[in-house]
């Protein structure tokens, strides 16, 4: 693939980016299935504590990226991994099949909010459930399952820190069948908000209320490397990498050391960008669990802004490097 179809391909250098950087279930069942609390960021070790909760749904996410042969690579959806191995309830959330709008121009785009909740309803989720979502990369590509679930009034959802790698890490069982659930009913209660359009980020460029997150690699900000039609960054944006938010394990850091990275204002709008608003829903997710109140992911991102030479974008400067 050449540079020129290379820089088309949605996402996928910044996955490889990723991936570059990158217990036995309780005896007292009874305990277990009367507690249904769950923190929006669970552990391997809570997940194979409660994996038979009969309200709880496990799906995994998984988008792959595959050499295209041609020194290029292109996004595939993750059901081939799924098949080889996963977490012995979870479902398959297809990202790049029906929990997107196939129809539009730019990878990963949104479903109309009740066809959405729809899919979801057919992969077993219901109002009354609880769900954990991950994938092999992290639960970078959960991420943003979590987030358009959040957008349509869905709360009860947690991202599996560290992803499939945190499972088998701890040496916790895989199966290769698969498998499906009764389809549940899963009602909208929209919150638009959570989305941004591009109208609202070139408006939210002179307006010192709103900040611009881009949640893609430093080179890509500042312009030293392109994966899109234009590079560099949206007009007035600052850079908070996704990679920033993991440590070396893989999993997200502790809080006070995220707390260091998002500076802006929690009670302010914040709208979060990347390429196609995978890396940019784990930079909501982070900010919503440190208390961010108004936060929003503009999930066409450099796909559609970049494309458009009438939407201001720049470059920065290499930082400067001190001789000593």
């Amino acid at each position: 693939m050449s540079l020129s179809n290379w820089l088309t391909k949605p996402l996928a250098l910044f996955v490889v980016l990723v991936l570059i950087a990158a217990c036995s279930p309780s005896e007292d069942h009874t305990d277990v299935a009367a507690d249904t609390t769950m923190d929006s960021l669970v552990t391997a070790e809570w997940l194979s504590e409660h994996l038979n909760d009969p309200d709880l749904v496990v799906l995994d996410c998984t988008v792959l990226i595959q050499p295209d042969g041609k020194g290029g690579f292109d996004s595939v959806n993750g059901r081939t991994q799924y098949d080889k191995g996963h977490i012995w309830t979870a479902g398959f959330a297809d990202l790049m099949g029906e929990l997107s709008d196939g129809e539009s121009p730019f990878g990963f785009a949104l479903l109309p909010p009740e066809q959405f909740a729809a899919a979801m309803s057919a992969l077993g989720v219901s109002d009354d459930s609880r769900v954990v979502l991950y994938d092999a990369s992290g639960s970078v590509w959960a991420a943003r399952v979590w987030w358009m679930l959040r957008w349509i009034g869905f709360d009860q959802a947690a991202l599996l820190d560290g992803g499939l790698a945190a499972w088998t890490e701890q040496g916790l069982p895989l199966s290769t069948e698969p498998v499906s659930r009764s389809a549940g009913t899963l009602t909208v209660a929209l919150r638009p908000e959570l989305i941004a359009a591009k109208d609202e980020v070139l408006t939210a460029i002179g307006d010192d209320s709103v900040s611009i997150i881009d949640a893609l690699p430093e080179a890509q900000y500042r312009g030293a490397m392109s994966m899109y039609a234009r590079p560099g960054h949206i007009t007035s944006a600052t850079n908070v990498p996704v990679m920033s938010l993991i440590n070396e394990t893989g999993r997200y850091r502790p809080a006070e050391e995220l707390e260091k990275l998002f500076t802006g204002d929690r009670d302010s709008r914040t709208i979060t960008y990347c390429g196609g608003g995978i890396a940019a829903s784990a930079n909501a997710f982070v900010m919503t669990r440190l208390g961010y109140k108004d936060v929003a992911v503009y999930t066409a991102s450099l796909q559609e802004w970049s494309a458009d030479e009438s939407l201001p974008m720049e470059v920065a400067a290499a930082p400067e490097v001190i001789n000593e």
